[in-house]
């Protein structure tokens, strides 16, 4: 499938993956606070501040290496982080109904993340 630029839906979506990712990890590391808040519902503590803006720095460092080195094994690899995190993040929200909410957001934003991966990879459709 090629898209109106002529280019390939996949070869696109390699290019794009990073982008977005960067975006946001950039908004992790940057506004954590802003995010969680809007997210979970409540101001966030120092702790949880302190995991997001790791997340944050995952995310920049897996978009730099997705970007320039946008290989499949580099992708597929990256799409297995975000999918180990989306289940853990899972298995939080089910023992620990305060952050329910949140876990199960970033849950399906690493879900959509790993199944962009996947796709870039070419082991999803």
């Amino acid at each position: 499938m090629t898209t109106a630029s002529g280019r390939p839906a996949a070869a696109r979506g390699r290019a794009l993956l990073p982008v977005i990712r960067a975006g946001y990890g950039v908004t992790l590391v940057a506004a954590p606070g802003v995010l969680i808040r809007l997210v979970a519902g409540h101001p966030p503590g120092r702790r949880e501040r302190r995991v997001a803006r790791l997340l944050g720095a995952r995310h920049l460092i897996q978009a730099a290496v997705s970007a320039f080195a946008p290989a499949p094994g580099v992708l597929a690899a990256g799409a297995g982080a975000d999918a180990l995190h989306a289940a853990s993040m899972i298995m939080l929200a089910a023992v620990d109904p305060g952050s329910r909410r949140a876990a199960l957001t970033d849950a399906l934003a690493e879900s959509l993340l790993a199944a962009a991966g996947f796709s870039s990879a070419g082991i999803l459709g």
